[in-house]
């Protein structure tokens, strides 16, 4: 791609290699100094976790990616960039680049999320649709996910006006497939962001980075219709452990869809039901604000204290080590793997580091991780 400087080639480089993660690159970059000191350090890395070095991607791979990327007329947002989302920024697992389409000055404004039920009502699809359009006009840009129902309803109440579709997929993939002209209307009036290559189909495990994005960008989130068990919780969740304001909607308690909204304020979160509800609630937001992590708080600065320890751990492969019986395929926290295994917090993390690079390790929301099964 002209005008790509060699780091930001490098970056996307290192992002695209195997098993390295949000948290991983972030790491890898703050130990190393750089995406090429980074490059070379991991087949070293990996083998103390496992005999087969990951692959890191090849040059045709990345190139292959600028070129759909300059086709598409997006452009690629580093977390490190002046222009990436301070809020976003924030939150435990980042991702490393956002791939952009439209218009960046959007990411400027405050931004509220509105999302929901995929098999929404019409009386709830009609109240998001005004509820994003009394939102925009007072200032707010409007963050949702292009799904069915609530999530559409939202993108077409601030249509051409500040509309910002977090895509689980690609930026030329569409999906679900009717939301095909209201995805390319937003391109254009709108803004849209990806963290996956272009070409990539969602698949499910895609769409909780996909509600993180979402909940990150968001000064709070704002559920209209859920079931108890849905992908919207899930973003109210990410919302709640960044500490961000999580709003919902009341409603009929005989209505499968409302049991989520409803459950939602009954654990304390907001009860609105107006726009000026949201705006008072987040009027006094401080954008400098620092968030902590309420599932992460032992990781503190994660670059700090790999440097600290790394050259203390052996190059040993792990296997019998402590850390490594204390995992299974159940997910667990990073706190309860300090506390078990009695070792350092940096120790820990360098550890995890190995396993991960080496494609055994899997992360989940909440700072929790597994091995893989």
């Amino acid at each position: 791609m002209d005008g790509l400087s060699k780091e930001s080639f490098d970056r996307l480089q290192l992002i695209r290699s195997e098993n390295v993660g949000p948290v991983t690159y972030q790491q890898l970059i703050k130990r190393f100094g750089s995406p090429a000191g980074a490059l070379k350090a991991i087949p070293d890395l990996a083998a103390r976790g496992s005999k087969r070095s990951p692959r890191i991607a090849s040059a045709k791979k990345v190139n292959a990616e600028l070129e759909e990327v300059r086709k598409l007329g997006a452009e690629l947002l580093f977390l490190d960039d002046p222009a990436y989302p301070a809020l976003l920024a924030e939150i435990g697992n980042p991702p490393p680049l956002l791939l952009c389409q439209g218009d960046l000055e959007l990411l400027k404004k405050p931004m509220v999320a509105i999302v929901g039920a995929r098999n929404a009502s019409a009386a709830a699809c009609r109240f998001a649709r005004d509820l994003a359009n009394n939102l925009v006009d007072a200032g707010i840009s409007i963050v949702s996910g292009l799904a069915r129902g609530i999530d559409t309803a939202a993108h077409q109440g601030s249509l051409g006006k500040a509309t910002i579709g977090v895509i689980a997929g690609g930026l030329d993939v569409f999906y679900p497939p009717e939301n095909e002209a209201i995805q390319r209307t937003i391109s254009e009036q709108g803004l849209l962001l990806a963290e996956q290559p272009p070409g990539t189909e969602p698949r499910a495990r895609h769409f909780p980075y996909r509600n993180r994005i979402i909940a990150g960008l968001a000064r709070g989130t704002v559920i209209v219709e859920a079931a108890p068990r849905s992908g919207s919780l899930i973003t109210a969740r990410l919302a709640a452990e960044s500490g961000r304001q999580v709003m919902a909607i009341p409603g009929s308690p005989i209505d499968p869809r409302s049991r989520g909204c409803n459950m939602l304020i009954r654990e304390g979160a907001n009860l609105v039901q107006s726009a000026d509800d949201i705006l008072e609630l987040i009027r006094h937001f401080d954008d400098r604000a620092e968030f902590l992590n309420p599932a992460s708080e032992t990781q503190g600065d994660v670059g700090d204290v790999i440097n600290q320890t790394a050259d203390s751990l052996g190059s040993d492969d792990l296997e019998g080590e402590p850390l490594l019986d204390l995992l299974s395929v159940t997910p667990v926290t990073v706190d309860e793997l300090v506390r078990q295994s009695g070792w350092s917090p940096a120790s820990v993390q360098f550890a995890l580091l190995e396993l991960e690079l080496a494609g055994r390790l899997v992360r989940h929301a909440g700072a929790r991780v597994s091995l893989l099964n």
